[in-house]
C-alpha cells in the first residue's frame, strides 16, 4: 500500500482581511445588496419605514420579546464572542495539518 504524506501550513492561506475570508469570498457582497435594497426603500419613502421599523423593535423590546431584546442589545454592546478551543495534545495551537494519501490499488 503506498503512502504519500503533505503537510499543508494554515499560514499560507491568502486572505482578504483580518477574518480570514478566503479570496473569492463573496459574502459580504450579498449583505451589501440587501442594505442598498433597504436604503433605496427608505429613501424612496422618506424615511417612515424605518421609523416604523425602529418602533416595532422597540415596542417588541419594551413587551421583553427576546428576539428584540437580542437585536438591540447585540447592536448597543456588540454580539458576544465566542471562544474557540484550538490546542493540539501537548497544549500548543495548532498551526499545520498533515494529510495522508492513502491508494486503495496498492
Amino acid at each position: 500500500m503506498a503512502t504519500q504524506s503533505k503537510a499543508i501550513q494554515s499560514d499560507k492561506v491568502e486572505s482578504t482581511n483580518k477574518g480570514g475570508a478566503p479570496l473569492g469570498n463573496n459574502n459580504a457582497a450579498k449583505g451589501r445588496q440587501v442594505t442598498a435594497m433597504l436604503s433605496a426603500a427608505l429613501e424612496a419613502n422618506n424615511r417612515q419605514l424605518m421609523r416604523e421599523g425602529v418602533q416595532k423593535i422597540a415596542n417588541a423590546f419594551a413587551e421583553g420579546e427576546v428576539w428584540a431584546v437580542n437585536t438591540v442589545f447585540d447592536r448597543l454592546e456588540g454580539k458576544a464572542t465566542q471562544r474557540i478551543e484550538g490546542t493540539g495534545e501537548d497544549g500548543e495551537i495548532l498551526t499545520s495539518l498533515t494529510v495522508k494519501l492513502v491508494s486503495p490499488h496498492d
